[in-house]
């Protein structure tokens, strides 16, 4: 048995195609989605995740404006730029790309960030209605695993799940969305005894700790869905995720990497922009 590979680069491409319908018909109601990205110095993966936001803005219809700073940018300065955006009624989603240098907290850039226009979903209001269900905008990447599981019929209603990783980014998020699904959901971490026994539960395992082939065959049941997040270089610089690929072999569903859960979560970040348009709009 090899697992269906779950391409989301596909899913990806549908999902914008409907984002560039719905998109069009703001646009004769007078409305055009914008976002505006922020990044500060020069990481270089940072800069292609930005390149690719903008792609992505073009390819949604979408207006987008972009702010490069110097690295030596105070904090006061990156505050004094958000604070201008929340008020602009050009833009509906505001992203500024982590990690930002030493020198400035990342969670007083996080809590600048207008709640209605936290199109990355960490503010802590967000986060809040993440946890009580009644939410606008989810972290990207989560979205991007629920999509996938929901294209490919795979319901977590009732199923054992669980999430390896704690990050705010992706496995609370991403056990909570579970959770709404009714799965029952264990959150694995670095002290979780006999993580190799918890993870052969699962009916649904999402692995997010940022560790090249971390999840071998052994940690994994028969049949089931292995959702990969990871996304790291392995010794010989190839892009490999956190589950090792001879678990194709076990797993029924499985996602690739790259080209898994990857294409998504860029996707879902213009899912979430274009729900802020609305929002904002009173639409």
């Amino acid at each position: 048995m090899s697992a269906v590979k779950m391409d989301g680069k596909a899913l990806s491409a549908k999902v914008r195609g409907g984002i560039l319908a719905e998109t069009e018909e703001l646009k004769k109601r007078g409305v055009t989605p914008g976002l505006a990205v922020i990044i500060v110095g020069n990481d270089p993966a940072s800069e292609i995740y930005v390149r690719n936001k903008e792609k992505a803005c073009a390819e949604c219809g979408f207006y987008s404006e972009k702010y490069a700073l110097p690295a030596e940018t105070t904090q006061e300065e990156l505050l004094g730029l958000i604070a201008e955006l929340n008020q602009s009624p050009q833009v509906n989603g505001i992203l500024c790309q982590m990690p930002v240098p030493k020198h400035i907290d990342e969670q007083a850039v996080i809590d600048a960030i207008a709640p209605e226009k936290d199109v990355d979903a960490f503010h802590p209001v967000n986060v809040g209605k993440i946890m009580v269900g009644n939410f606008d905008f989810v972290p990207c990447t989560p979205a991007g695993v629920m999509e996938l599981l929901a294209e490919y019929g795979i319901d977590p209603k009732g199923k054992e799940c669980v999430v390896v990783g704690r990050s705010n980014i992706v496995g609370k998020p991403m056990a909570m969305l579970l959770l709404h699904k009714h799965g029952t959901v264990t959150v694995c971490h670095s002290r979780t005894e006999d993580l190799a026994g918890v993870c052969r539960r699962a009916d649904i395992l999402v692995a997010a700790v940022g560790k090249a082939a971390f999840v071998t065959p052994d940690m994994v049941k028969d049949g089931a869905t292995v959702i990969d997040v990871g996304m790291n270089r392995n010794a010989e610089g190839k892009v490999c995720g956190d589950v090792d690929p001879a678990v194709m072999d076990k797993a029924a569903y499985m996602t690739p990497v790259p080209g898994g859960v990857g294409p998504m979560t860029i996707t879902m970040l213009m899912k979430n922009t274009l729900k802020a348009a609305k929002v904002q709009h009173g639409l």
